[in-house]
């Protein structure tokens, strides 16, 4: 039953977001899932597999989507960012932008348009690794399963093509951007993360050397449905990976970039050696870390990998990457503590480990005074009314993300809790 409150406003629609909202909308209130993309999923979608599993995201994903999707206490606004936020806890006034799609609910995603569509854009899902066209659909599940045009390659009404080969009226290119007020009781900021910029650590070649890849990026070519198909090859010539090199903390516990550590990168690489090892039977991994940090329940998975022959830690930074100009080999100087020495090594590819950065898009205006040093938000300066949940408070998995966000939707029943 719904409730006579006004509804609980979740600012993002990734794994955090949707959790929020569909406890909180099960447990009797109402539910606005605010999200600045045109689907819902956020960053989860982008993963090969769960540690330490190794299980597929995608059926998770499905479960949330149906239970959003079912409920008539949770409203969907995407392509919507916040401009400011006023009021108090109990009244809060949102206003946002929604941005056009320039598709509207006609469509059936057959793929029309963008067969129909004659420009490109680098597919950001992908991390620029391919290409889709102006007219595209994030991924083969996305919800909602809606198309939408990227207006900043798009040539509108000078190009229209995709407009006579869509057969349901679906493409609107004259629509234009919609500012929405939403009354809400409480508001829940799930902003989620981004990956730290690899291109700021210049000593680690991102950018520079050709086969210098990140581990967001290694999730997608590693994925059935990423740029590759799924084959782990490297980006200068569709070689297979063999010999691969993973380098830590790569930005993290630095203060020249991320002072904290970001808490999933060891995990996230122990399973991206399993993606490899598994891949090729002959292939061999080297992890170059400061420390392991797999605590508790995943320690398990950390001896599991360690006990692979075909996999090497070095306990060490990396301090320098350059390519062999013949081979487009990776040549990489890094510390050996143990050996008391640095120390020249050569892969295929090295996947950088980089961390997590707290999104700073879409917060709207006056949020500054709530976040710590690192950017997150800190519980202890919002106020009233005000929450956060999953990685937009602190760097986590998805797992403690999710109980997070149930926690988050305990608070905003306040008093109706016994």
């Amino acid at each position: 039953m719904s409730s006579d409150k006004l509804p609980v406003a979740v600012i993002g629609g990734g794994i955090s977001g949707m959790t929020t909202a569909v406890e909180a909308a099960e447990t009797g209130l109402r539910a606005v899932i605010i999200e600045r993309e045109h689907w819902l999923g956020g960053r989860v979608f982008g993963m090969h597999r769960y540690f330490p599993k190794l299980c597929s995201p995608l059926c998770g994903m499905e479960i949330n989507f149906q239970r959003v999707r079912r409920n008539p206490d949770i409203t969907v606004i995407t392509g919507a960012e916040l401009v400011s936020l006023s009021g108090s806890d109990g009244d809060f006034t949102l206003k946002a932008t929604k941005n056009p799609r320039f598709i509207n609910a006609n469509c059936t995603a057959c793929d029309k348009c963008a067969q129909a569509c004659p420009v490109e854009r680098n597919d950001d899902f992908n991390l620029g690794m391919s290409k889709t066209k102006a007219a595209y659909i994030r991924h083969p599940m996305a919800f909602p399963a809606v198309y939408a045009i990227d207006p900043s390659v798009c040539e509108g009404e000078k190009c229209a093509k995709c407009v006579p080969a869509c057969g349901y009226g679906a493409i609107e290119l004259a629509q234009k951007p919609e500012t929405l007020e939403i009354r809400a009781s409480s508001v829940v900021y799930a902003t989620g993360w981004k990956p730290y910029d690899a291109a700021k650590i210049g000593n680690l070649g991102f950018g520079r050397v050709s086969n210098v890849i990140t581990n967001v990026m290694m999730e997608r070519i590693a994925s059935p449905s990423g740029p590759t198909g799924g084959r782990i090859v490297r980006p200068s010539d569709g070689k297979e990976v063999k010999n691969i090199a993973f380098a830590q903390c790569a930005g993290s516990r630095d203060e020249n970039h991320l002072a904290h550590c970001s808490a999933v990168c060891c995990l996230a690489s122990l399973k991206q050696v399993a993606y490899l090892r598994e891949a090729y039977k002959d292939s061999k991994a080297t992890v170059f870390y400061i420390d392991i940090r797999t605590p508790g329940k995943y320690e398990g998975f950390y001896a599991k990998i360690a006990a692979d022959p075909g996999v090497s830690f070095i306990k060490g930074k990396v301090a320098g990457v350059e390519e062999d100009p013949a081979t487009r080999d990776v040549i990489i100087t890094a510390e050996d503590v143990a050996g008391g020495a640095k120390k020249s090594y050569v892969a295929d590819m090295l996947v950088l480990a980089t961390g997590m950065e707290p999104n700073s898009a879409g917060l709207g205006a006056g949020v500054s005074g709530w976040l710590d040093s690192g950017g997150f938000f800190a519980p202890e300066k919002t106020p009233a009314g005000i929450y956060s949940a999953g990685v937009a408070k602190n760097p986590a998995d998805v797992s403690a993300s999710l109980m997070d966000a149930t926690a988050t939707a305990v608070k905003c029943l306040g008093g109706r809790w016994t």
